[in-house]
């Protein structure tokens, strides 16, 4: 039985640790913030029990007697076989993170960050073991959402990255490979040019707030929940992707000249689209929805593990 290291155990940490937990590894969960790993704990075996009710897990329990609390660094990566970080996205703490990490974990040991925007070398490059250290970006939550992103600094080992696939395929997530650094590594960057045209669309008036989200959750999104835009494209015209680049390559060129800029997020178009989103769902009830999202991810999540891929992959 295998032990990974969680530190901190904010939501992404708690995100991993079901990951692990679930997968029968021993998790030891670590936060500078002693006084709320107690909590921590607790919302993971709720979350664990949440997944058991919609047939996701056989035996919450045992899952969760397989999480402990370490009452130091150093106790949490004594032994441990991989360690995932998941502080604050500020260089500062990351480097001085690492550091310990570093000097403390077991020399077989894969280190891996959660960071979404910061790149390995910029807080890896002085260490020792700077060989065995990543980017290993979940999506949150982990535990419903399986892509993992894997991104070496220039120093970071191919045994390292390999490792790291194998150790995420065997937890049942869905692991890429990033080649080189680039800020917002390959989702946030897919994410981040949607995000910018849906703004575009709203600054200029073309339609509502509510009607651009209706567009993605009632159109794109329904194709995109089991396949991306490549395959999309290549199933979208009689001869294949090939085909429909020569029948609308013009149409989105066009479309691309007026997209070189983005909106900026200026004050009021964000206070305008903050009131409209707050007209379809007042503040006191975002909780609440979180709650029905991660409810819908978990019924989503069930059928595509009883329907797997048509290609063979599960």
């Amino acid at each position: 039985m295998r032990t990974v290291a969680i530190i901190g155990a904010g939501l992404i940490g708690q995100g991993w640790a079901i990951v692990f937990a679930r997968r029968g590894w021993n998790v030891r969960l670590y936060d500078v913030q002693t006084q709320g790993l107690g909590q921590a704990r607790e919302l993971i075996v709720q979350q664990l029990a949440e997944l058991q009710r919609y047939g996701l897990l056989d035996d919450m329990q045992a899952a969760a007697d397989r999480v402990s609390i370490a009452e130091s660094l150093q106790a949490a990566l004594a032994g441990a076989d991989y360690v995932q970080e998941n502080s604050p996205e500020r260089l500062e703490i990351k480097r001085a993170v690492f550091t310990e990490l570093d000097r403390y974990a077991e020399p077989h040991a894969v280190i891996g960050s959660s960071t979404s925007s910061l790149p390995a070398s910029e807080y890896t490059e002085s260490l020792p073991g700077r060989h065995r250290c990543l980017v290993v970006h979940p999506v949150n939550p982990p535990y419903l959402i399986p892509l993992v992103e894997l991104c070496g600094a220039p120093w970071t080992s191919p045994q390292t990255i390999e490792t790291a696939r194998r150790i995420m395929q065997e937890l049942g997530q869905k692991p890429i490979t990033v080649r080189h650094e680039i800020e917002g590594f390959v989702l946030n960057r897919l994410q981040g040019a949607l995000l910018h045209e849906a703004f575009r669309l709203a600054a200029a008036g073309v339609a509502s707030a509510e009607d651009i989200d209706t567009t993605i959750k009632d159109g794109l999104g329904l194709r995109w929940s089991f396949m991306g835009p490549f395959e999309t494209i290549d199933l979208n015209a009689p001869a294949g992707l090939a085909d429909y680049c020569a029948r609308y390559g013009g149409l989105y060129q066009s479309i691309g000249a007026t997209q070189s800029q983005p909106v900026p997020w200026d004050e009021a178009l964000v206070g305008s689209l903050e009131q409209q989103r707050r007209e379809q769902l007042p503040a006191s009830q975002l909780q609440e929805r979180r709650f029905w999202r991660d409810d819908q991810l978990m019924k989503l999540m069930r059928h595509k593990n009883q329907t797997g891929d048509e290609h063979g992959q599960s």
